[in-house]
């Protein structure tokens, strides 16, 4: 089994570290810096976005998708939705990717939608997309039930970005559910390696 991993610490590629611990396979990682990607990370995904995957010559590129991918393809982690997980695993992994991300960077970027355009778009309005992700993270322990599992590495991991850079407001409901993940020794150690990375490519 060869499972290679294209990463940035300063991206999307820390949630994927920490899914690769989370499932505890052996991989290689490689670093590739902003604007001079790897010929060989290009020939993978030719539009250089970290995080991408080859494992066994197959490519995963969207970091729901790795999320998804891996803990399908490693059963034994136990990290993939049980049936009666299965449909809010995948609905709110898939909403926070799409609806709620799109949000974000929409509100970043200045980009704004007039109140009679919001059936137009997928997350209608910033204020409603976040008030559904609050109700998802506040009806379980976990976001797929009482079980911890790859869509809360997903929806733990954008949660804390947005929330740690202003984007999204430090409900207390988030702050519950950021908890209940922080302590996972795989999310603490795939912290420190990238913050190992960032220091030393500082230095």
């Amino acid at each position: 089994m060869m499972l290679t991993f294209f990463t940035n610490p300063m991206s999307r590629g820390r949630i994927v570290r920490w899914m690769l611990e989370e499932v505890g396979v052996p991989y290689e990682a490689v670093v590739t810096q902003w604007g001079a990607p790897l010929p060989e990370f290009l020939a993978a995904n030719p539009l250089g976005k970290v995080p991408t995957i080859v494992h066994d010559g197959a490519v995963v590129s969207e970091t729901a998708a790795i999320c998804a991918y891996l803990a399908d393809t490693f059963p034994d982690a136990g990290l993939a939705p049980r049936p009666e997980e299965r449909a809010s695993y995948y609905r709110w992994m898939f909403f926070t990717a799409g609806p709620v991300e799109a949000a974000m960077m929409d509100t970043h970027l200045g980009v704004a939608v007039p109140p009679e355009k919001e059936a137009m778009i997928g997350y209608g309005s910033l204020a409603r997309a976040i008030d559904v992700l609050e109700g998802a993270v506040s009806a379980n322990d976990y976001i797929a039930g009482p079980r911890f599992t790859a869509a809360d590495v997903y929806v733990g991991s954008s949660i804390d970005f947005f929330t740690q850079f202003g984007m999204l407001d430090k409900r207390e409901a988030f702050a519950r559910y950021l908890d209940r993940l922080r302590d996972r020794p795989a999310w603490v150690r795939a912290r420190e390696i990238d913050d190992a990375l960032i220091a030393a490519a500082q230095k």
